[in-house]
This record gives C-alpha cells, sequence and structure tokens, in this order.
C-alpha cells in the first residue's frame, strides 16, 4: 500500500478499534459486576451484554445505505455522538434496566458498515485485502487489550466509572473521523427488494451466517467464561491480566501463521474451516474439563486463536465479494448479521444460564459452531481469494 492508503488504513483501524475497545471492555466483568444494580437477574445481565447488538443489527443496514447516499464522514459523526449518549445513559444509573436502556443507545450508532464501506472506497482492490486483514488485526488488539483492562478499571472505580471511560473513548474515536478527507456520496439508489437480492447470493450469505455465529459465540461465552474464574477461583477479578495477559499473546503468536496461510497460500476457505473447528473444541473443553488455571489458560488460547483469525478473514472476503455500487449496503447487511449474532447470543445465554447451569451455555455454543462448520463446508466460497 502506499503512504496515502497506510494512513487512511490505520485512522479506520483507529477509529473500530477504540470503538470496539469500548464496547469489549464490559465482556469481562459484566456478568460479575452486575448482580450489584437493582432488579439485576442472570437474564437480564445477559440482555445488557447482548443488547446493543440487537440495535446494531437494526440501525447497520440504514446506516449503511445513507452512506451511500450522503457520504460516509456524516454517518461516523451521527453514529459516534448516538453511542456517547449511550454511555452517559449507562452510566449514571444503579439500575440494570437503564443499563439495558443505555446499551441500546450504544448500539445505535451503528458506523461499522460505514466504516467498512469508506475503507473499500479509499483503498485499491490490489491492496483491499491487506487493510482489512490490518483492520481486523487491530480489532482484534483492541479485544485482547480490553480483557486486560476492563478487569482493571471496573475493579477501581466500578461498572459506572467504566462506562464513563468507554464515554471518553468515543469521543477520541471522533476526533480521528473530523481528521479524515470529506467523503462524497457514492451512489443513488432506491432501497428496493433487488438491492437487497443483489447482495443476498449464496456466497455472501454464508459470509453473514459467520459472522453472526462468531459473535454469538463470543458473546454467550463471555457470560460464562467470567463466572467460570471466580467460581473455580482461577484468579481474582483484578489479576484477571495474569490469566488474559498470555492468552492474547499466545493467540498472537497462534494466529500469524494462519493468516500467512489464508492470504500468501490462498487457502482462505480450508483456513476459515479449521478456525471453526478451533472454537469447537475450546467449547468442547470448556464443558466437559475440570478447569485450573493451566487447562483455562491453554483454553482460551485456543478460543483467541481462532476468533481472531476469524475476525481478520472475514472482511478481506467480504470487500472482494460485495458489488462496489452496493458495497455500503452489503455491509450494512453483514455488520447487522455481526450484531445480531452478540444480541441472540447474549439473550440466549443469559436465558440457559438462568433456566438451566453455567455449563449449558457450551451446549448451546458448541450445537451453532457444528452448523457453522457444515454451512462454510458445503458453500461456494472460493478456496482461492
Amino acid at each position: 500500500m502506499g503512504a496515502t492508503e497506510r494512513l487512511i488504513a490505520f485512522k479506520v483501524s483507529l477509529i473500530m478499534s477504540v470503538r470496539m475497545l469500548g464496547l469489549f471492555m464490559l465482556f469481562p466483568v459484566m456478568s460479575v459486576y452486575a448482580s450489584g444494580y437493582e432488579n439485576s437477574t442472570p437474564f437480564l445481565i445477559g440482555m445488557a451484554i447482548g443488547i446493543y447488538g440487537l440495535t446494531q443489527a437494526f440501525f447497520q443496514i440504514p446506516f449503511g445505505y445513507l452512506s451511500d447516499r450522503f457520504g460516509r464522514k456524516p454517518l461516523l459523526i451521527a453514529g459516534l455522538l448516538i453511542f456517547f449518549l449511550g454511555s452517559i445513559i449507562a452510566a449514571n444509573t444503579e439500575n440494570i434496566i437503564f443499563v439495558v436502556i443505555g446499551r441500546a443507545f450504544q448500539g445505535g450508532g451503528a458506523i461499522s458498515a460505514v466504516l467498512m464501506a469508506f475503507l473499500a472506497d479509499s483503498v485499491s482492490e490490489d491492496n483491499r485485502a491487506k487493510a482489512n486483514a490490518f483492520v481486523g488485526f487491530q480489532i482484534g488488539v483492541a479485544f485482547m487489550l480490553s480483557l486486560i483492562i476492563g478487569p482493571i478499571i471496573t475493579s477501581k472505580i466500578g461498572l459506572s466509572g467504566l462506562f464513563w471511560s468507554i464515554g471518553l473513548l468515543s469521543i477520541v474515536a471522533m476526533l480521528i473521523v473530523f481528521s479524515l478527507k470529506q467523503s462524497k456520496p457514492i451512489n443513488y439508489y432506491r432501497l428496493s427488494i433487488r438491492a437487497f437480492k443483489e447482495t443476498l447470493s449464496r456466497e455472501l450469505v454464508t459470509l453473514d451466517f459467520s459472522v453472526f455465529s462468531l459473535h454469538l459465540i463470543l458473546a454467550s461465552g463471555f457470560i460464562v467464561m467470567p463466572l467460570l474464574i471466580m467460581k473455580n477461583q482461577i484468579v481474582s477479578m483484578a489479576d484477571n491480566w495474569q490469566l488474559y495477559l498470555p492468552a492474547v499473546l499466545f493467540s498472537f503468536i497462534g494466529m500469524v501463521p494462519l493468516i500467512i496461510i489464508s492470504e500468501k497460500f490462498k487457502k482462505t476457505k480450508y483456513i476459515l474451516l479449521l478456525s471453526i473447528l478451533l472454537l469447537i473444541i475450546s467449547q468442547i473443553v470448556f464443558f466437559i474439563s475440570d478447569l485450573n488455571f493451566s487447562v483455562f489458560l491453554i483454553t482460551l488460547t485456543i478460543f483467541f486463536v481462532a476468533f481472531n483469525s476469524i475476525e481478520a478473514i472475514l472482511p478481506s472476503l467480504l470487500s472482494k465479494t460485495a458489488s462496489p455500487s452496493k458495497r455500503g449496503l452489503a455491509m450494512g447487511i453483514f455488520s447487522t448479521s455481526q450484531f445480531l449474532g452478540t444480541f441472540i447470543g447474549g439473550a440466549i445465554g443469559g436465558l440457559i444460564y438462568d433456566i438451566y447451569d453455567l455449563n449449558s451455555v457450551f451446549l448451546f455454543t458448541i450445537f451453532v459452531a457444528i452448523i457453522w462448520w457444515f454451512m462454510v463446508l458445503f458453500s461456494p466460497l472460493k478456496t482461492k481469494t
């Protein structure tokens, strides 16, 4: 990539990472600390984790479509303002219901599709895979940092302080957006059934279901995993970094060869299948094993290797598959699928935990991952991308 494309990729990845860092920091702490809110139940805790995914899912397509019509930058600013409002609502309550409402507002700032479309508009087709892989890698870094930073912040200033920190991060993201070059409207088209059909090919549907399943498993898993850490007395909440930091480092080492094989040797579909299989293995181990520090660390590392690899692969595949004239809409559907997975994972995971027990949530994630693996296996995804 040239200097201009590298700078654009860096800024887009920074906006996405700062915003996702704010969202991800809740994952390792919400199910542990949210029990202190008024009216708290396991189901409402699951809703607090996943509800932003529902509003994200609802608004991704309108944001993507409107960005095709009016340009990317105005929609980015609007989305971050809505996200900031949600953070303030969640930071100023002691009732779990208002936390759920604040999280719903956070999700209303649905800019993921717009950011992905902006990147695709600004980077040449030859360099698009590299740019998307870079953004995916940065999101992975943000996710890993959030698992370390979230528990530290929350143990010192509580969930309210964490929500204030998340609001501050959205302001940082907004400042970066202001530094972007003003985007021009790309294309005007009516939002019709025909337009949707063009973005719902079998290959694109496979990618949409893939990101749906990935984030469903993530949301469900992080209802259970923090509680398992406490239940098995693996580490204290403030010392979670002792578990997450080595898992982060080992997972980055593990994902590098997978990404190289995917991009350099054009084996994307095979690496995707392998990564899903690693997810299944991690969920099975969590379900059947007596967990201690070593077992948890190894299993968590396997989970992160798979998650980060898939998170980097899917946007690259999507940018190559989607029609340029409908890219914003296609990105919107993809992002809708991602956040719908987050909502359903949080809601159903919390419901299963409420009705049955913690470990039963892993049976749900294993079932979804197996269906996903077979869908990719028999899909028309190209093995050479």
